[in-house]
Formats: C-alpha cells, structure tokens, sequence
C-alpha cells in the first residue's frame, strides 16, 4: 500500500470504483479509504465500514479464501478508523485502534512480509503522532524509530523520509544546533531528490530550520514547497499547519497583510473539516497577527477561542505557543496577573516537553510580569535560568531578549549588582551584554529600543554626553530599520511572486502533462470503451429482476454519456401504445406518460416503426416535438429500439442539454446498452412468466395436499365417532327397554343392575372414542397455525430451551429418559419463542414415542451453533433406534406414522415443519442411521 498518492490519481480511482465487482472492488475500497483519511475523513471511515461488510458477508467462501490479503486489508481498515479518531483528537479511542491494527498487522505471514512492515511502520508513525499531542516526547521517539526500522526492513523511502523528518522536527525545536548537525547535510542533499516525499519531506525541515534561526524569507520558501506537495498527496493536516506557519513567517517580516491572508487560507481550509489542531492553529496565528497590529480586543477573543478548540489537546506544541501569545498580549493589556499565570502554566508544560524555546520565553515572560507586580527578586532569579537555557541554546536572539529584561528589572528597583559586573551599573552591564551579542549576529540592526534602554541607563547614572548620542543613534537605528522592514516587505512580495510564479509553471506543466494524456487516451479509447461495455454487459443482463436492470442501465448510461434526461418505454400488452417504465431527469424522478403507436410525431413510434436508432439534433429556442411534459428543454436527443430476436419491447432515449452530445462513439456506446438492456428485460419478462407458473402450479398442489389433509383427517375421525355413534345408539335401545319396564312396573333389581353396567362401559368407550378425536382435531388446528396468533419478542435461546425442557422433565424422567442441553449463553433471538418451544416439545414426544421402543433407558441432546453471523443451527439428537431409510422422505408427511393405534397421530413432525418454514423462516432437515439414533436440525435467522 503506497504511503501518499496524489490527487489525480483519488479522481481515477473514484472513476473506476462503481464498475468494479467482487475482490477488484474490495481491493479498490480499501485503497481509496486508505487515501482519502485526511482528504475525507468520514467518507474514508464509511468505505471502510463497506468493506468491512462486504469481506464479512457479500463475498462467497470461496472468494474469501482467495482473498489473501484479507488481514491486511482488515488491519489498514483499522488504521484509517484510528487516524479519523486522531484528527478528532479522541486520543485514546485512536490509540486502543493503533495498537489493535498494530497487533493485527504483526501476526500477518511471510508471504505478506512488505504489507506487514508497511503497515507496522504506519501504525507506529500513527502512535508518534498521538504522543505528539499527548506531550509524550520519549514515547514519541521510541514509536518513530520502530516506524523507521519497519520501514527500512521492507525497503520503503517514502515511509522512512516521513519518520526520519518527524523525529528531526522534534530534535530541532528542543536542540537546534545538535539537529542542524545531524541533519543539515543529509537534507541539503534530498532537496532535489526526484522522489516528491523525500524532496518534501527536505523542505519542511529547512522551513523549521529558518524559522528558528530567523532567515524567514527562505524559510516561507522552503514552506510553500511543502505546503503545495501537502496539497497535493492528502497530507491536509500538515498542509493547514505549514499554511499558519507561512503566515506567522511573513508577521515576521512584518507584512500583516499577507499574513493574515494565509492564515484566511489555512482557516478556510481547516474549518469544514473541524481538527480541533488545524483550527485551533490557524485562530492562534491569526491572534498573534491582531495582537501586532494593536488590535488587543480581537486578538484576546482569538485566543480565547482557540484555547478552548485546543483543550482536548492541551499538551501539544500549539498550545504551549496558545499560552506563550496570551502571555505576550496579558502584558500589552497591563493584566500583569494573567500574564504570569500563563507564562506559569506554559513553562510547567515546555519543561515536562523539554521544548527549549518555549521553555525560555516562559521564564522570561514570569519575569516582566513579576517586575511589574513588585516582586523584583523572584523576577531576576527566574530570569537568569532564562538567561542560562539561552546561553545553552546557543540561540543569541532569545539572550538578548533575556538580557534587556535583567536590564529593566534593575531600572525599576534598587537591587544588589550582579557579581561579575564591570560596567558602573547593573542595567548596563546587562544591555552591554546585548549589544555585543547583536554585534555578532550577522545581518542583525540593534533596534531604536535597545539603544533608547541604554540611553536611559546612561542618564540614570549621569552621564549625559554619553545618553544623547545614544540617542541619536537610537534615531538612526529606527531609520535603518525602516529600510529593513521595507527590505522585509520586499522580500515578503518576492517570495509571494514566486509563489504565484511556481503555481502558473505547475499549472502550465498540468495542462501539458493533461494534453498528452488526452491524446494517449484517444489512443486507448476504443480498446477501453470495449473492455468496459463488456463488463456493463455482464452486470445488466446478470439481472433477473426488471427494476434492478432499469437501474443498473441508468447508472452506466450516466456513466458513459452525458445525459440530461434518461427514460425506458415498453410496449403494452395490446400493442397499441407504450408506457414509460423507467425515467429520470437530473437524478429526479419522471411522472409516467404514455405514447400511442398511432402518433404521427413521436420519435420514440418513429424509432419502432424504423427498427433502428433516430438522433434528433434541435437549435435553441426551437420547438422540441414529443417533448414529456414537466420535463426541461433539450438540444440532444437519441433514441433506440429494445429488441429481443424480432420482437420490440419498447425504446429506450437519452436526451442531453449540450449541442451535439452525441457523435458516432456515443451512438454505438448507446446501441451496445441498448441491446443489452433488452435482453436483460426479456429474461426478466420470461423469469416472471415462469415465476406465476410455479406459483400456480404450487397453488395446485397446495389443493391438491389440502385435499388429501382433509381426506386423511376424516379418515382418521371416522374409527373413534363411529364407535361413539354405536355405542350411544345400544345405549339408546337400552335406555328405552329400561323406561318401558319403569312404566309397567316390571322393572327387576338384576335389570337396573344391568342397564348401569353397560351405561358405564358404553361412557367409557365414549370417552375414549371422543378424546381420540378432540386430540386429532386439535392437532389438525396446530397444522395451519397463524402466525399472528403467536407473540413474537427477543430472548435468550438457552434460556428457552432451559424452561421448555423443564416442563417436560417429569414426562422424561417418568419414561426413564435424560435430556441434555448444551446450548452456549449469549445467543440472541428475535423471534417467536412459543412456536419454536412447541416444535422442540413435539420433537421431544416424538422421540419418547418412537425412538427407543424396548430399548430402556435413552439419551437426548439439544445443542446450538452459530454457522453464520445471522443464524443459529440447533441440533437436536437422540441415540434410538433410527429411521429406516425408506421413512425418511415421508416423516413430515401429515398423519404418517409408524404407531398408528398407539398413541401416534401422525402430525407432531409435520406441525414442526411447517411452524419451522412459515413462521421461524428456517429450514429443518433429518439425519438418521439405524441402530444408532436419529438427529434433527433447525437452521433458523436469529430475527425473523
């Protein structure tokens, strides 16, 4: 996986993706997630959702074993999700998915070894980055290491430019001369290197390099070269980022102006994606830039605003930069206390981040502020450590800084002289310090500032003559000055003319660069367009289903040709008109219209009675014949016959807004579409025809079952209600024997006698006969049972399962059975628990019925797996003595059984079926070996 491509590149990339199918389109997902995480971060997490779906459930067992780079591509996926988080600041929730992708991509094998290093070196770069934030500077070069020693190991420039020019971006603002040592000589050599990474990677450095040693005219340089390479490969973080230094480079040079129109830039360009690090960045410049100006109000509500945007991040080198500016501007405002609290806060954070600049400016700042507030001796302490970072640092420009301030601490309040002084007062001997330390400072003007501090010391001391020239040469300097801040702005309109320069050579090398691809593509075209119309062609006529087809041609007619509006007639059935079945213009639906084959102006009857294509060319403003009304004007139309062998189906029109939009090319390109979009309706029309023929046929036979049901149910009822019937009507004859005997007064003992005895037996034989029947009519009732008498709801199968063989457990045990359950907790159903208990109670009976006969005691087993994410597949296994094979298609069947007359009714296993197919939506399958027991298997959707 490249580590950066450019934006040209993304654009053909998203061209191809809506052709690919299958592993192609997979590939191209993952890719284009991969590339487009700082471009578009939250389409990138989408696509990667996409294809996290599609590896889990679109593609086929078999696909899934070819896709060999599935543990990369899952793990680059987890990486893309990790950065989104990192550039949302959710830090931890990053780091949890780095270290996942990390671990994923470690336990890839050798045949893979370069996307597992690649991908390695990226996660640890990730983890550097979210140190960075966090102020974990150890931790941020351990990770950039490892980042760079992956990289090398699979030989990978791009990736090892990257970390190396991290690590010396850290190393230079913490010790700028031992970075400038380490690296100056190795980036001067990269800065033409041809590789566009590694080249840039060399212009960032010497742009950080500049700025601390303020060259800031080729600093801005080196900026804008890496800020339009970032442009350009996706890199929008760091882009926004070096936008905001450029502006704070050209405040420097004190052209506000253009400084606040990069910043403008850089704010525009990081708002729409809400990176709490760019906009807080760019509102920190932007603040600095108003404070210079004077316009103290704008500047603390900036800040203000930017310190709140950077809180998730607060131990970022952009913060501390956030509280070192609202120090400067506490002080502007003469909110002395404010000042000294952020400094506090600032020097707490650049010493815990070992950041060397910041560090010093803390210190000096606390020391202003505590010099304003009365605290003179705390004021000096802390700022001769300043003094002694800046000596350490080598970093002349901080000294003096620090250097004037002892001064003023020393004007303001009457403390002990420094031991080492030689110079007749303290001040002096501070800004004599200065001013020899300006003097070695190539290019450096001592400021009208310095000079004024001097003359003041001068004076306070007495020495009049002395002060006066220090003041005319104060006057002078500010002078000079001047003429450098106008060299400055010169400088500043260079480099931005430069700029402008560079964009108008690129864009005109673009355009070269774009006229020859354009004349490789013509060259290209007809193979392509070939290749390509095959595979629309497989996708269209792949489709059985009409919408589906009308849908697949609409997206590739778009796709192929420009197109306004896109419409699909077919004939009606009495041949005499045609209705539109499909249209759309400018993604909006069309009302449906109907066009009479009797119509004299129609092009679309035209197009049918010719057989062939019609294109109809129309000048603006002129009348448009048989234009659908609702629809907007058009001045391309292309019309094309739907034919299926010689039978029309119906025409299929294109119409576009542009003159002339459709030549020879585009003509075939639409008669190809076109002939593949009728025979995909035509398989569509013919599938639906024999789809209603099967329904009719399974109509037929669902009568014809019905009718045997029936047949079999009064067949069955007929033994117990006829013996009911004989019985009642000897009980009858009985009864009125007894009644006449009564009424002569001629009834015995020995007959009343009687008479009780067959009216019991003859209740008893009722009673039987009767329940027999009320039992199989009850389950005659279960056999077409309604599915909206069921109650349906989420549960917990083992839970289910658990209860139901509760119930049964005294009818099991009291058969002298054992039943055993292993059926894993957490498996969640939506379903209908009643029915699927109902066919487990029948499975159950049916097993204590038959099953083990003479055997003795026997065992049952419900056990559950989960084949798929979405099913559940329950077992349920008795070790009887089997099925014969010759049963085995017959035992769903209604009122078969094999214990007819002792207990059997023959419709416990056909209930099951069909609670199992219509209401549960499964499938239920029997598998049996004689001697050894019989097992049943439900595959069930966990939801219905």
């Amino acid at each position: 996986m490249d580590l950066l491509v450019t934006n040209d590149v993304i654009a053909c990339w998203e061209d191809e993706l809506p052709f690919l199918q299958g592993i192609p389109r997979l590939d191209k997902m993952v890719t284009l997630a991969w590339h487009l995480r700082q471009r578009d971060a939250q389409r990138a997490v989408l696509l990667a959702d996409d294809a996290d779906a599609m590896m889990n459930y679109v593609l086929s067992d078999d696909q899934a074993l070819a896709y060999s780079a599935g543990a990369a591509a899952r793990a680059r996926l987890l990486l893309v999700r990790a950065e989104a988080l990192w550039l949302y600041a959710k830090f931890d929730e990053a780091e949890r998915l780095a270290t996942q992708a990390l671990q994923a991509f470690s336990a890839i094998d050798a045949a893979h070894a370069v996307e597992r290093e690649q991908g390695s070196s990226d996660a640890h770069y990730l983890m550097a980055a979210i140190a960075h934030n966090r102020g974990q500077i150890t931790t941020l070069v351990e990770q950039l290491e490892l980042a760079i020693a992956h990289a090398q190991m699979c030989r990978d420039a791009d990736r090892e430019a990257m970390a190396n020019a991290f690590l010396a971006t850290q190393m230079i603002f913490r010790d700028l001369p031992k970075a400038i040592e380490r690296w100056n000589t190795r980036y001067k050599t990269e800065l033409d290197d041809p590789r566009p990474i590694v080249a840039a990677c060399a212009q960032e450095y010497f742009f950080y390099v500049g700025s601390l040693s303020s060259d800031f005219g080729n600093a801005i340089s080196h900026a804008i070269l890496a800020y339009e390479f970032c442009l350009n490969y996706g890199e929008l973080r760091r882009a926004v980022t070096l936008l905001s230094n450029i502006g704070d480079g050209f405040n420097s040079l004190n052209d506000h102006q253009a400084a606040l129109q990069w910043l403008q830039t850089a704010h525009d360009l990081a708002k729409p994606k809400a990176w709490p690090a760019n906009v807080g960045g760019t509102l920190v410049q932007m603040a600095e830039t108003m404070r210079r100006l004077g316009r103290f109000d704008a500047a603390k509500e900036l800040l203000s605003d930017a310190l709140e945007t950077l809180a998730p991040m607060s131990e970022a080198r952009i913060y501390l930069m956030a509280l070192r500016y609202q120090g400067d501007l506490s002080l502007d405002l003469g909110d002395n206390e404010q000042a000294l609290v952020s400094f506090r806060l600032l020097q707490e954070k650049a010493d815990a981040r070992d950041q060397l600049d910041f560090r010093i400016g803390s210190r000096r700042g606390q020391a202003r502020a505590l010099s304003l507030l009365g605290q003179p001796q705390e004021a000096i302490n802390i700022a001769e450590h300043a003094l002694m970072l800046a000596k350490y640092s080598k970093d002349n420009y901080r000294r003096i800084d620090v250097l004037r301030v002892l001064a003023a601490i020393h004007m303001r309040d009457s403390l002990p002289a420094p031991a080492d002084m030689s110079a007749p007062s303290a001040p002096l001997h501070y800004l004599q310090q200065a001013l020899d330390l300006a003097a070695n400072i190539s290019g450096y003007n001592v400021t009208g500032e310095l000079l004024d501090e001097v003359a003041d010391a001068q004076a306070a001391i007495g020495h009049f003559e002395e002060a006066f020239n220090l003041s005319r040469l104060a006057i002078s300097s500010r002078e000079k000055i001047h003429t450098q801040e106008a060299t400055n702005r010169a400088t500043a309109m260079q480099i931005s003319h430069q700029t402008e320069r560079m964009r108008a050579e690129g864009e005109h090398l673009r355009e070269l660069a774009n006229a020859e691809a354009e004349r490789a593509e013509v060259l290209q075209q007809s193979s392509a367009i070939l290749e390509r119309l095959g595979q629309v062609g497989q996708e269209i006529t792949g489709s059985l289903d009409a919408n589906a087809v009308f849908q697949a041609l609409n997206r590739h007619v778009h796709g192929l040709l420009h197109v306004t509006a896109f419409v699909i007639y077919l004939m009606d059935a009495d041949q005499q008109s045609m209705t539109s079945a499909y249209g759309v213009e400018n993604g909006e639906p069309i009302a449906p219209d109907t066009v009479y084959m009797s119509s004299m102006v129609s092009n679309s009857v035209r197009c049918i009675k010719q057989r062939r294509d019609i294109l109809v060319e129309i000048s603006p403003g002129n009348e448009i014949p048989g234009l659908i009304p609702g629809t907007e004007p058009v001045l391309s139309t292309l019309f094309a016959p739907l034919m299926s062998a010689d039978t029309v189906l119906g025409v299929m029109t294109i119409q576009s807004s542009r003159e002339h939009a459709y030549g020879e090319r585009e003509r075939m390109i639409f008669r190809t579409l076109c002939a593949y979009g009728a025979i995909a309706l035509a398989n569509a029309d013919a599938y639906q025809r024999l789809t209603q023929t099967q329904e009719h046929l399974v109509a037929q036979e669902k009568l014809a079952a019905l009718g045997s049901l029936v047949a079999g149910v009064a067949h069955e009822l007929n033994t117990p209600i006829g013996n009911c019937l004989l019985v009642a009507s000897t009980l009858q004859d009985s009864t009125n024997t007894l009644v006449q005997k009564l009424a002569l007064q001629s009834l015995r003992r020995s007959d009343l006698s009687q008479f009780c005895e067959e009216a019991k037996l003859s209740a008893d034989i009722m009673m039987r006969g009767l329940s027999s029947a009320a039992t199989l009519v009850s389950s005659f009732k279960q056999v077409a049972v309604d599915r909206t008498s069921e109650h349906r709801r989420p549960f917990e199968l083992h839970q289910v399962v658990h209860d139901i063989i509760a119930t049964l457990n005294i009818r099991i045990a009291h058969a002298g059975h054992m039943v055993m359950q292993d059926i894993p907790m957490g498996i969640r159903m939506d379903s209908y628990p009643g029915s699927l208990g109902q066919v487990i109670t029948n499975l159950i009976e049916n097993a204590i019925l038959h099953a083990f006969d003479l055997r003795g005691p026997g065992k049952l087993r419900i056990s559950a797996t989960r084949p798929e994410p979405h099913r559940v597949l329950i077992q349920f296994a008795d070790n009887g003595v089997g099925i014969p094979e010759e049963n085995l298609k017959r035992i769903f069947d209604p009122f078969f059984t094999t214990k007819l007359g002792q207990g059997g009714s023959g419709l416990g296993l056909n209930i099951c079926y069909n609670i199992v197919t219509s209401i549960l939506h499964g499938h239920i399958t029997v598998k049996s070996v004689l001697s050894e027991g019989t097992s049943f298997y439900l595959d069930l959707p966990l939801e219905v």
